[in-house]
C-alpha cells in the first residue's frame, strides 16, 4: 500500500492520475485495505502448495486439489489484465502472484517483481524468469538470485510507512498515560503482532519480573490475552507493575511507541524489518517457526550475521530471552552499536526506490 501511495503521489505532483487495480484473494487482507483506499480490488482464484521435506507429501489431495485451481486463476488473471490493460503489473509474492504474474506474460505487460524477504519466496522463483525487473530488499538477496536474471535486479529495500517514522516518545508517554515508567531505565517494546503470539507472550510472562527490574515494558499482547497476562501482573510489587504497560493493540500511537523503545522484542516479518532498520532499533527476534519456507528465521538470522539483532530461533525459554536482552539492558554502548548496525541496513526511501523502478518498466 505504501508504495501505491508513493506512485499516486508522483502522478498528483505531475498533475497526473494513478488508475490502479489490485489483484488479490476474498480472504487476504487486501480485500479490505483496497476498497478502503478507494482502489479497484478482484478476486481470481489461487492454489496453496504444502511444501514438505519429503516429495511423496507434496502430492497429497489438498495440494493436487489447489494445484487444479491454478489454470482457473491464470484464465481469470487474464482477462483482467487484458481488460485493464496497465502500463506495468507488480507482483510482491504469495500465491496470488503466480496467476497474475503469468497472467502479465500472456498479455505482453512488463512485470516487476518485489521480493520481501532475504530469500526469493517460491511464487518470485516461479516468476523470475518472466520479470522485467526484481526488486530485492537487501544487497545481499541479490546474490542468492539465479544467474541469468541477476542482471535484472535492483536492491530497494522494503517500503516503510512513512508516519512510522515520525514518531515523538512523550507522545507515547501521554497516549498510554505511562506515569509509572521510570525513565532513567531504558524502554523494551513487545509485540506479537495485531492479535498477540503467544509463545512471545508466555516468554515475556515468565521473565517478566526479571525485565521490569531492569527496564519498563510495553508489552502488545493481542486483545484475547489482556486479561490472563494481567492476572500474572497483578502479583508483581507496585514499583514493578508502575513500569508495565499491557495493551491488547497499539494502533495510531505506534510511531510514538517505537520513537520511545529502546529494545524490540518481536517477530520478524519483512514488514517489521523493514521499519526497525529504518529506525536503527535494537532487536531480539522470535520468529515464527511456520512461516512459509522458514522466511522469518532467514530475516532473523541474516540481521544477527550483520550484528543488527538476536535471533531466537528453535524451542525459546524464559531463560533464553533473559539472556538475549540482558546484555542490552546493561549495556547503552551495546545497544547503540546495535542500532547503528540496524540503520545500515535501512533504506527508509525504499517506497521511492521501488516506484522508480516500477515506473522505468513502464517506460520500456
Amino acid at each position: 500500500m505504501t508504495a501505491i501511495r508513493t506512485l499516486q503521489g508522483r502522478f498528483a505532483a505531475a498533475g497526473g492520475t494513478l488508475d490502479v487495480l489490485w489483484i488479490g484473494t476474498p480472504d487476504g487482507l487486501e480485500a479490505r485495505v483496497a476498497p478502503a483506499e478507494g482502489i479497484a480490488f478482484k478476486t481470481v482464484a489461487t492454489g496453496k502448495i504444502r511444501r514438505s521435506a519429503n516429495p511423496l507429501k507434496t502430492l497429497s489431495a489438498a495440494n493436487v486439489k489447489d494445484m487444479a485451481r491454478v489454470p482457473l486463476g491464470v484464465a481469470q488473471a487474464r482477462a483482467l489484465v487484458s481488460e485493464f490493460a496497465p502500463d506495468v503489473v507488480l507482483a510482491t509474492g504469495g500465491y496470488v502472484a503466480v496467476p497474475t504474474g503469468l497472467a502479465a506474460r500472456l498479455c505482453r505487460r512488463p512485470l516487476v517483481l518485489h521480493e520481501q524477504t532475504v530469500r526469493l519466496g517460491l511464487a518470485n522463483r516461479k516468476l523470475a524468469s518472466s520479470a522485467t525487473r526484481i526488486a530485492v530488499s537487501s544487497e545481499s538477496s541479490l546474490a542468492l538470485l539465479p544467474a541469468e536474471v541477476r542482471e535484472r535486479a535492483v536492491a530497494t529495500g522494503n517500503p516503510v510507512r512513512p508516519e512510522v517514522l515520525s514518531g515523538h516518545a512523550e507522545k507515547a508517554v501521554s497516549a498510554l498515560n505511562l506515569t509509572g515508567f521510570d525513565r532513567r531505565l531504558p524502554t523494551v517494546y513487545v509485540t506479537g503482532g495485531a492479535q498477540g503470539a503467544q509463545q512471545i507472550n508466555g516468554v515475556v510472562r515468565d521473565a517478566l519480573g526479571w525485565l521490569l527490574e531492569r527496564a519498563n515494558v510495553i508489552h502488545q499482547c493481542g486483545p484475547d490475552n489482556v486479561d490472563g497476562l494481567a492476572g500474572s501482573a497483578a502479583a508483581l510489587a507496585p514499583a514493578l507493575r508502575g513500569r508495565y504497560c499491557l495493551t491488547g493493540f497499539v494502533g495510531p500511537e505506534l510511531p510514538d511507541v517505537l520513537a520511545l523503545a529502546d529494545i524490540v522484542v518481536s517477530r520478524s516479518g519483512a514488514g517489521t524489518l523493514a521499519e526497525l532498520t529504518a529506525l536503527g532499533k535494537p532487536a531480539v527476534f522470535i520468529p515464527l517457526a511456520t512461516s512459509a519456507g522458514d522466511e522469518q528465521a532467514h530475516n532473523a538470522r541474516h540481521l544477527q550475521e550483520a550484528g543488527a539483532a538476536v535471533a531466537l530461533t528453535g524451542e525459546v525459554s524464559a531463560d533464553r530471552l533473559r539472556d538475549a536482552v540482558g546484555p542490552l539492558l546493561a549495556d547503552p554502548a551495546r545497544r547503540q552499536a546495535m542500532a547503528d548496525r540496524a540503520r545500515v541496513l535501512g533504506r527508509p526511501d525504499a517506497a521511492d526506490r521501488l516506484v522508480d523502478v516500477v515506473l522505468s518498466a513502464a517506460a520500456g
